[in-house]
């Protein structure tokens, strides 16, 4: 009988071999957290339909939060802020004395300056109209007004940046939006406040548990004036490098599992730039909600999905798992 000259299970032999040549690595550092502060809750509750997840208030119950995801060696988190009241313009968003602004500064007061506090930037969840730009009335009906929306958007980045944010993420897909924020931080003297641009947003049906969380979903119509078309992947790349041009540290593509073409297309396109996926809240609650049927393996699916994000490109990942992959990934006890 004859053998074959090449044998690659020779690599595959044994766990020590396999982690020796893995060509994909995760490490909780590569890892941005989402946290939900909410200005409507004096303690932590759990949010419904949202397993794991819970709105920690301004309070020690939110420095405690933070406090184990670093010792879990995850240094990084995107702050998204629920506000008391709504209005038309959101300006709930850019007040001194907002939500976010005065969790930034908590933060920065009670722990320094050792987390990376990434801060999302858009009206959606401030708005009475759930939109995250402002509509304008036109003959052919409500549209999103591009240009004034950006006014706003500068706003909210100077207030967050006086507040203490190391990262801006604009959100919101309006064209110029990048630029419009990196004048205004710049003019106002916060040169070092990085931006990482929600460049490739895709107008997606995984976003559900996080608009339920946020109460965020546009009360008319929907966003897929200003996100972008799943059909499409050239346009995708377009976006991102408008962003770079325009002053983009960080970009990113959104969701994650299902456009990991996408990740891997523009990760090659400008492979100097950092890129990051945003592992959104319906992939996450997909592995949860199988995994509670018995159907799944939660842990192996869940390390797995966030291995495949990194095998296509991405440099960061914004993961509600950051936690649960992190203590796997810090024990040592991974299936692969």
């Amino acid at each position: 009988m004859r053998f074959p000259s090449l044998r690659p299970r020779r690599l595959r032999m044994f766990k020590a071999l396999r982690d020796l040549v893995a060509e994909t690595r995760l490490d909780p550092s590569k890892f941005i957290l989402p946290v939900f502060i909410n200005d409507n809750v004096d303690s932590p509750v759990k949010i419904k339909g949202f397993e794991g997840y819970y709105y920690p208030p301004e309070s020690p119950s939110l420095i405690e939060y933070i406090s184990k995801a670093m010792d879990l060696k995850v240094k990084a988190f995107l702050i998204f802020g629920i506000p008391r009241s709504r209005d038309y313009r959101g300006s709930q968003a850019w007040d001194k004395n907002g939500v976010v602004q005065r969790a930034l500064r908590y933060l920065r007061r009670e722990l320094g300056g050792e987390p990376i506090i990434f801060a999302d930037l858009c009206i959606c969840g401030y708005t009475d109209h759930g939109h995250c730009g402002l509509p304008r009335k036109t003959l052919k009906g409500d549209i999103i007004d591009n240009d004034s929306t950006l006014e706003v958007y500068a706003k909210i980045a100077e207030s967050y940046a006086e507040s203490g944010v190391d990262f801006v993420a604009p959100s919101g897909m309006m064209d110029g939006q990048v630029k419009a924020i990196r004048e205004a931080l710049d003019t106002a003297g916060f040169t070092d406040v990085g931006i990482m641009s929600y460049s490739a947003k895709y107008a997606s049906a995984f976003y559900g548990p996080f608009r339920v969380t946020m109460d965020s979903a546009p009360r008319f119509g929907d966003r897929r004036s200003y996100q972008l078309d799943p059909r499409n992947a050239s346009e995708a790349l377009k976006e991102v490098l408008m962003d770079v041009e325009e002053g983009a540290d960080i970009v990113m593509v959104k969701p994650a599992l299902a456009y990991l073409d996408i990740i891997r297309f523009i990760k090659e396109s400008v492979p100097h730039i950092p890129l990051a996926a945003y592992n959104v809240s319906g992939e996450y609650m997909m592995v949860k909600k199988a995994a509670e049927l018995g159907i799944i393996d939660g842990e192996i699916a869940m390390l797995e999905i966030l291995t495949a994000i990194a095998r296509a490109g991405a440099d960061v990942i914004i993961t509600y798992h950051a936690l649960e992959a992190a203590e796997l990934l810090n024990s040592g006890k991974t299936p692969f």
